[in-house]
């Protein structure tokens, strides 16, 4: 009876150690937390999940995108950025889940390219709850030029701010003040930005109307973030975008976070002692009083329909296109892979097969049996060659990139290969020894042709 009692708590904890346990979902978005709850973005939907992390419950399904929530002060209702019924608009919904409510209806800007972002942005509530904050674009003269408004939760017309520009706001406490942001660059790709369009942070005083600068330097400072006597915004002087706070009674500034190896993104806060964020495309909690951040595990329980493997098709997505030699094929990348496709009679050829790279910019040799092109399956923009019918693996030519590529050019007799870079440098690569020399370098602006 024992041997058979052993055998069976012996299966029991193969059964349960052999569980597959649940894994941490990696690019959880534009995070928000009131009480128990974090409101976030994933897969262009909203998502709600416990403070401490856990299985998320969703609260949209919409084919558009949804995001940028933002809970009530009251925490009965998350107000978000959706794309319903094809532009960006304002809606609310319950935060229990329920029909959202559009609250804005001038039509959006766009679409827009990605670095501009999106029309109608969320960024949060007044102190009592009745009006919903929000960025547009509806009187701007150019996209850099945007505007804070606010809408009732009951709807009706929306009323701008006072501030004539301005990207990102918070209230003060008693309502008096703002902080905000003449700029709105949240979508900028560019890292440690430091030119005259960088955000700065004023103190804007409702009454007064006047403003007063509380960040210095010339990397942006963003998200700001108003607690108690504290502002706590992001920013990226360190190299690294990370948290920072200023007192407003003591006018110091001081870092909160020091990241070193991923940036702080989409920081939001329950506007008493606690700030979430994203950090590697996954969820951190901060106290703002021990400033201790604690990383927390999500799941979300979708069937991973956009994470399938699946066929789509290139050929509204061609780029950098040239015939071979002897104009029997044509060359050129899609989608980040370099394709060998006949004029006439052939295979069509996928020479890279690199779906987690970049590649661009293919050139025939000469002599039409090789290709160069660019890759950034390292890491960097190196220079790669591939035999024209993929019959050899890629062959990598340089190393040690530490800056933008571009266009490969072969020499003449096929021996040599020049390329420019951001630098304005431009380079000869010998292909036999892979040896690298600076042919001439520009200091007024990238060599081209």
């Amino acid at each position: 009876m024992r041997s058979r009692a052993l055998l069976f708590l012996f299966s029991m904890a193969l059964f349960i150690f052999g569980l597959p346990a649940f894994a941490q979902t990696k690019l959880l978005r534009f995070p928000d937390i009131h009480d128990n709850r974090i409101a976030f973005s994933y897969g262009g939907d909203l998502w709600v999940v416990a403070a401490n992390g856990g299985i998320a419950t969703r609260l949209t399904a919409h084919p558009g995108v949804e995001f940028f929530a933002k809970f009530s002060p009251d925490g009965k209702w998350i107000a978000f950025t959706g794309q319903y019924d094809g532009d960006e608009q304002v809606y609310v919904i319950p935060s229990t889940g329920g029909e959202p409510k559009q609250l804005t209806f001038y039509p959006a800007r766009g679409p827009l390219t990605p670095r501009w972002g999106y029309d109608n942005q969320v960024y949060g509530w007044s102190n009592d709850g009745h009006y919903v904050i929000y960025r547009s674009l509806r009187d701007g003269w150019h996209l850099s030029e945007s505007r804070l408004y606010r809408v009732a939760l009951e709807g009706g017309p929306s009323e701008p701010l006072p501030m004539p520009v301005s990207g990102a706001g918070s209230f003060s406490p008693g309502g008096n003040q703002i902080v905000y942001s003449p700029q709105a660059r949240d979508f900028r790709p560019e890292k440690r930005y430091s030119g005259g369009t960088a955000n700065v942070l004023y103190i804007f005083d409702v009454e007064t109307h006047e403003a007063k600068r509380i960040t210095e330097g010339p990397r942006a400072a963003r998200d700001p973030m108003w607690i108690g006597n504290q502002i706590f915004y992001n920013s990226d002087r360190d190299g690294h975008f990370n948290l920072y706070s200023y007192d407003t009674t003591t006018g110091k500034t001081a870092q909160v976070t020091n990241y070193t190896t991923w940036d702080v993104r989409w920081p939001g806060s329950d506007r008493k002692d606690r700030i979430v964020f994203e950090l590697d495309g996954e969820l951190q909690v901060l106290d703002v009083k021990t400033g201790k951040a604690t990383p927390i595990s999500v799941t979300v329980p979708d069937d991973g329909v956009n994470r399938r493997p699946s066929w789509i098709s290139a050929a509204n997505l061609i780029e950098h296109a040239g015939l071979s030699p002897k104009g029997e094929r044509v060359l050129f990348n899609a989608r980040g892979d370099i394709f060998s496709a006949p004029v006439e009679k052939g295979p069509t050829r996928n020479l890279t097969h690199t779906p987690g790279a970049h590649e661009k910019w293919p050139e025939w040799s000469p002599d039409g049996s090789k290709v160069v092109y660019l890759s950034d399956q390292t890491g960097e923009e190196e220079v790669w060659v591939v035999a024209q019918d993929g019959s050899s693996p890629p062959e990598q030519i340089t190393s040690g990139g530490h800056a933008f590529r571009y266009h490969p050019k072969w020499s003449p007799d096929g021996e040599h290969i020049a390329f420019s870079d951001k630098n304005g440098s431009l380079w000869v690569v010998t292909v036999a020894t892979k040896k690298v020399v600076e042919a001439a370098h520009s200091t007024e602006s990238t060599i081209w042709d």
